[in-house]
């Protein structure tokens, strides 16, 4: 199910407006109470971009890679309630076994990302490279996909990929098959292409909503084909901030997420993923300065958490990702409560005709990283 399906039935499981009448010490009352009623039974995973507010509670915190691997190996954990957006808690439900039960405390938390490539948008792009290239393309797909578009990458021998494994998951890729197909983020597949040593005169871009290539060049030289999509958060960081803070403040080091765009990656002293980037900065000499780029939450969690340092976001006018902080204090609070009545509200699915290839994609990352 698309997220804009999911806002279609939002009236069905909104948020009563008791929970906006509580405190926050209440709410963190309650679900401290709840969480220590259900135990083992609960396991609550919090990506890194939650609000402070909501990580507080997580059992676990982590990327992408590190929540997946974790939720697979949660067999005692009836209910699994994910703090972190919808495309996540769909690997989760795919990667626990029957039985567990994958929450999202509000439907609405999708992400903008895993929007820009539907099924049907990437069945079209794909019957077209087929013609043009025919049996040489090998389909890598972002964890930050839907389950369909895992099932599809799957079904053709691909795999997922996240931020912190793009590098060793594309060396892979190469070992199968001449070409690369790179979905949804454009801008991760460039930057780790290039790194790879592939110009950027061999990648071409797939529009999908013009159902056409943005290149130029001889079709029998592209090696990477990337789909026309990014991150809503990461492409506001651009080449002026870098300009600006290089002006102003030279000893600060900058440090981005490879979803910036090339000429921000390329001008920036440091990249690579959420990870990376915690742990630059916790590793980090006592004094020195640094501005992130990549989303708010973190980067004030970053500020927060390391004192001896001084961290700040290369675009100081970012907002937080508004997606993910969909889930707050009172949706998380909410679900807990109802599962407390024996209601299980906004359950994540996956059909078993989709989790049967995507699960194939994702596990061919699992053993790579």
């Amino acid at each position: 199910m698309e997220v804009l399906d999911l806002l279609e039935i939002e009236s069905e499981v909104s948020l009563p407006k008791r929970y906006s009448q509580l405190s926050v010490e209440e709410m963190a009352a309650r679900v401290k109470e709840i969480k220590a009623k259900f135990g083992n039974r609960l396991f609550i995973p919090g990506h890194h971009y939650q609000k402070d507010e909501v990580i507080q509670f997580s059992d676990a915190r982590g990327d992408s890679l590190k929540l997946a691997r974790i939720c697979s190996q949660m067999p005692e954990a009836e209910f699994i309630v994910f703090c972190g957006v919808h495309f996540m808690a769909e690997t989760a439900d795919m990667l626990t076994k029957p039985g567990q039960k994958v929450i999202l405390p509000d439907l609405r938390a999708g992400c903008s990302m895993a929007d820009m490539a539907d099924i049907d948008q990437t069945e079209t792009g794909w019957k077209k490279m087929q013609e043009i290239w025919g049996d040489t393309i090998l389909p890598l797909t972002y964890v930050n996909s839907t389950a369909a578009i895992k099932g599809f990458v799957g079904k053709h021998g691909g795999a997922t990929v996240t931020s912190s494994n793009a590098k060793k998951m594309l060396e892979w890729a190469f070992t199968q098959k001449e070409r690369i197909l790179f979905l949804p983020d454009q801008h991760l597949g460039r930057n780790t292409a290039y790194d790879l040593g592939i110009p950027l005169e061999q990648m071409a871009v797939w529009a999908p909503l013009e159902e056409r290539f943005e290149y130029a060049g001889d079709f029998e030289d592209v090696k990477v084909i990337l789909w026309k999509g990014h991150c809503s958060v990461h492409e506001k960081f651009n080449i002026n901030h870098i300009q600006n803070l290089r002006d102003k403040e030279p000893d600060t080091k900058i440090l981005v997420h490879p979803e910036c765009t090339y000429d921000v990656v390329q001008a920036s002293d440091l990249n690579g993923s959420t990870s990376f980037i915690i742990e630059t900065i916790e590793q980090a000499e006592p004094g020195t300065r640094w501005a992130i780029g990549t989303e708010m939450n973190l980067v004030n969690r970053l500020a927060a958490e390391n004192p001896d340092k001084e961290v700040i976001s290369l675009n100081p006018f970012l907002c937080p990702c508004l997606t993910m902080n969909r889930i707050d204090l009172p949706h998380l609070l909410w679900s807990l409560e109802k599962l407390e009545q024996g209601e299980v509200v906004n359950q994540i699915t996956v059909s078993q005709d989709v989790k049967e290839y995507a699960v194939l994609a994702l596990e061919q990352m699992l053993k790579r990283s």
